[in-house]
């Protein structure tokens, strides 16, 4: 019987209709077997401060850390605000790796998509989100690099997602199976 990975997927956008969102579900569903996705929900978590996060912590952080513990490899799919991550996604990103030392996050391995109606895509969230990952230990995937622009186009009226973007979806995702099989510790 083949491994399978649970993969944490951080959303970086909190609405509702969210084209990133209807992405990572999208992504859940081409998935391959191997891999088991689930959506770690960041909007509730407090901002980072350092002064709350003592004996007891938030139990929105507990509950986030433990989450993201679990998971064998990680998933971030996000927009793009002011060539950067979105507020939420920078928060859970802290909220993750802190305390010193205990990074929730660190030894797993990881790979970004972002998403935009504009034309650039994302690359600049994108990018940051890497640097971010390299610094906490996170072996990111270097290809196929997703920054897709045009997003608001990627689902029918009806809410499917179109055929125009699933061949490259269906790619991703099959390249990341293989880099989690291959980056994940026995």
């Amino acid at each position: 019987m083949s491994k399978v990975y649970r993969v944490a997927v951080l959303v970086g956008s909190l609405r509702k209709a969210s084209i990133n969102r209807k992405l990572a579900l999208a992504l859940a569903e081409l998935a391959p077997p191997s891999l088991k996705l689930e959506i770690v929900e960041i909007g509730a978590l407090p901002l980072y401060n350092e002064d709350i996060d003592i004996d007891p912590p938030p139990a929105s952080y507990l509950d986030f850390r433990a989450k993201v513990k679990a998971a064998e490899a990680l998933l971030f799919v996000t927009p793009e605000y002011n060539r950067s991550v979105p507020a939420p996604m920078k928060n859970a990103i802290d909220v993750g790796s802190r305390p010193y030392g205990q990074s929730v996050f660190s030894g797993k391995p990881g790979a970004v998509l972002t998403a935009s109606p504009g034309a650039v895509g994302g690359f600049g969230a994108n990018h940051h989100l890497r640097q971010s990952m390299v610094f906490l230990d996170v072996a990111m995937m270097q290809q196929p690099e997703a920054y897709l622009g045009g997003a608001g186009s990627f689902f029918e009226e009806a809410g499917m997602l179109g055929d125009g973007i699933k061949p490259f979806l269906q790619k991703f995702i099959s390249a990341y199976a293989d880099w989690v099989a291959q980056h994940t510790p026995d």
